[in-house]
């Protein structure tokens, strides 16, 4: 593996400095689409690159279908062609606004937005109203995360509330279950099937009463496998097509490799068996705190110091300590908030930079 990311001519590239693979990025993709069964299967979240670029990657596929997380990533993926967007994240205060400007702005888009709570939904509608406009919507559901979403036992009865509300037409269910994510694939297929039946029984009274819910997306890249065969929902995996160190190692079974690195350099060997490398977590996610992320080909170092602009790491053999100035890897735990410390990415080719993408929703507002 260590040669798939080793760069060629890296004299003029700046350290740390975020990779992009675009060999692996398309052979995921392809695995993603073989895993749904269909490009227009798949509803991918664009959270993990933030990248216009990207999403027109996908689209090449057949892909026109995207899930965001703030307003500035829902516009980016409106100019960039998609013709259906969800803002998969509770709308409330100024972002109700916002994103019925924005929808109204490209009409050549639909645009779904998500909310858990009778209230909000009250209060989108008004503003729906204030703008003549009606918003196509989904219900968020609690899939047992405990992060956002209705309780199962309670969707029923939102659901029934909000489909009558002015400026709304309910259309479904948002299913995001990034809980299931058990090293088990046959352990995560269990808890997959018993939330989907739940849902899927309170949806089909929901129609047999004559109250539209026919769209359902869920999934995330852990759990987006396991809905596939389970359902004809849409599929929303994420950090799949880039894939980084964390599902990697730990979900084996979902065969993607991972499509991003950082390049960084060797600055200092401060202490006996001791290097320390320019790569601070400014530009690697801080997350999780056990180990943000691996030296290809020197998997085994131990990190013993990780401040803003410094990671210094141990090896017992020494002679593997690499030189002062050398150019490492380091794939990344969590590619999601790594790409988001970056105003652009570096997109390797045949082992050479071949292009340069922006991070185009890395902020939260590019317009609206």
């Amino acid at each position: 593996m260590e040669h798939m990311y080793e760069l060629k001519n890296t004299d003029t590239i700046i350290s740390p400095s975020l990779i992009y693979y675009e060999e692996i990025i398309r052979e995921n993709i392809k695995k993603a689409i073989r895993t749904a069964g269909s490009p227009e299967r798949l509803w991918p979240h664009v959270k993990s690159h933030k990248s216009k670029d990207m999403v027109r990657m996908q689209m090449e596929y057949g892909i026109t279908k995207f899930k965001t997380a703030t307003v500035a990533e829902a516009e980016m993926a409106a100019e960039a062609g998609a013709e259906k967007v969800i803002l998969a994240y509770p709308l409330i205060g100024p972002n109700m606004e916002r994103f019925v400007k924005l929808a109204k702005a490209y009409p050549d888009t639909v645009f779904y937005g998500v909310e858990d709570d009778l209230a909000q939904f009250e209060a989108l509608s008004g503003v729906c109203v204030e703008h003549n406009a009606v918003l196509p919507m989904l219900v968020d559901v609690n899939m047992g995360m405990n992060r956002t979403g209705v309780p199962i036992e309670r969707l029923e009865e939102l659901y029934r509330s909000a489909s009558s509300l002015p400026g709304l037409r309910l259309c479904g269910m948002h299913c995001y279950d990034g809980n299931h994510n058990n090293k088990d694939a046959a352990v995560r297929q269990a808890q997959v099937d018993d939330t989907d039946k739940k849902v899927s029984d309170i949806m089909e009274r929901l129609n047999g009463d004559g109250i539209c819910c026919e769209l359902a997306v869920a999934g995330g890249t852990p759990s987006f496998p396991c809905h596939a065969g389970a359902t004809r929902w849409y599929l929303s995996p994420g950090t799949a097509f880039i894939t980084d160190a964390g599902y990697y190692m730990n979900l084996p079974d979902l065969d993607f490799i991972p499509g991003a690195a950082v390049m960084t350099r060797v600055i200092s060997h401060p202490a006996k068996g001791v290097f320390t490398t320019d790569l601070g977590y400014k530009a690697i996610a801080s997350d999780p705190a056990e180990q943000r992320g691996y030296i290809v080909g020197l998997e085994d170092a131990v990190p013993i110091i990780h401040s803003e602009e410094h990671w210094a790491f141990r090896l017992e053999d020494e002679s593997r300590i690499p030189a002062i100035g050398s150019c490492l890897y380091v794939i990344p735990t969590h590619i999601c908030p790594t790409t988001a410390l970056y105003p652009e990415i570096l997109v390797a080719k045949e082992g050479q930079v071949a292009d340069r993408w922006q991070v185009t929703a890395r902020n939260r507002r590019i317009t609206y």
